[in-house]
């Protein structure tokens, strides 16, 4: 195992695979995070913290419906009714439910435990974290006033917007993220080298 990572790390540096690396662990990661929420939240049903964890859910739901009917209504000037269990009735009988799945708080651990893993200076990850985790509540709100939008115009293609278009989307915005983070911010191993190089 030990000839196979030097092996790896030769090649590499042969190369100069630095970034197919960082790729490489960011999707890692990100499948590892993923299918271990999936897990967590499916099977273990988010043992042992059930309780908060359906709170937490049950909060961010409630703060995406209150902000996305602010857009969707004053910005969008998209009428609509207000249902029980935050629902928006649209004029055409469309509707959008917003539920614990909506909430974003899956994206957001994502990108946080992604963050917390991947290496990088702590001092940034301080200021970093909280505005990525803005940045994928944003891209939430956008997700759902984005589909109230099709709703309205072309509900026919509500469910391919939803599973190929705005959930994808997600993932997009924390890959940018990363790579914000990975090119700017973390510390790299090939400026080591070059500075370790004579002159």
């Amino acid at each position: 195992m030990k000839k196979l990572y030097e092996g790896l790390n030769k090649s590499i540096k042969k190369y100069k695979l630095y970034v197919l690396k960082d790729v490489i662990i960011f999707i890692i990661i990100t499948l590892a995070v993923h299918f271990t929420y999936r897990f967590w939240a499916n099977i273990l049903d988010y043992w042992p913290v059930n309780p908060l964890m359906h709170r937490a859910h049950d909060f961010m739901s409630s703060v995406v419906y209150n902000q996305s009917s602010v857009i969707i209504g004053n910005i969008l000037n998209i009428p609509f009714t207000e249902g029980e269990n935050r629902f928006f009735y649209f004029e055409n009988t469309g509707f959008i439910a917003i539920n614990e799945s909506c909430s974003g708080l899956k994206p957001m651990l994502q990108f946080l435990l992604l963050m917390l893993i991947f290496p990088g200076p702590w001092k940034h990850k301080a200021w970093f974290i909280p505005m990525g985790l803005d940045i994928v509540h944003l891209t939430n709100l956008f997700r759902i006033s984005g589909l109230a939008v099709v709703t309205i115009t072309i509900p026919e293609y509500w469910d391919f917007a939803h599973d190929n278009i705005f959930r994808p989307f997600f993932y997009v915005v924390i890959f940018l993220l990363w790579v914000w983070w990975a090119e700017k911010f973390r510390p790299r191993a090939t400026m080591r080298i070059k500075s370790e190089e004579p002159g």
